[in-house]
């Protein structure tokens, strides 16, 4: 067994469309970054390569290669599973906190378990993704940026 955890912020922008677990937010403000942004899935990326001891998602996803501007973060989670899998290792589960004070994320919580079980080739029950707030303190809570959280478990 491997355990893995991962972590990403970013900041808001005006424009753009805010990605999160592969969910498109509607009517919420864009994060600041190179790919689409998508902090909940590159925190999960970081956890599943620290995991299985192959670096970070900066090591094989470098942010100033253009070949990955605006790239759908979904892609980046099958690319590292794969990197991964090739190492002899499966996801046993994982456990992901979006820290956000805005906007409400609820409502999407159980479609972005469905596509991150789906890139990991796991069951939604090996997936659990939960958001809180920091009731208003620090970056999140001033609604200036999003960050998040993931540990994962690998077998193998």
């Amino acid at each position: 067994m491997r355990i893995g955890q991962g972590f990403d912020a970013h900041a808001f922008r005006d424009g753009g469309r805010l990605m999160l677990g592969g969910v498109e937010i509607p009517g919420a403000r864009s994060l600041e970054a190179h790919s689409d942004g998508d902090v909940l899935l590159h925190a999960v990326c970081d956890a599943l390569l620290g995991a299985a001891g192959l670096g970070d998602i900066g090591r094989h996803f470098p942010p100033g290669d253009p070949a990955y501007r605006g790239i759908d973060s979904r892609l980046l989670l099958r690319r590292s599973l794969e990197l991964v899998a090739s190492e002899g290792c499966r996801v046993v589960n994982v456990d992901i906190t979006v820290i956000a004070q805005a906007p409400r994320l609820a409502p999407y919580v159980d479609t972005m378990r469905e596509n991150i079980a789906a890139d990991l080739q796991v069951s939604t029950r090996q997936v659990n993704v939960k958001a809180t707030t920091t009731e208003h303190l620090g970056f999140t809570g001033r609604e200036e940026g999003i960050a998040a959280l993931a540990i994962i478990l690998l077998e193998g």
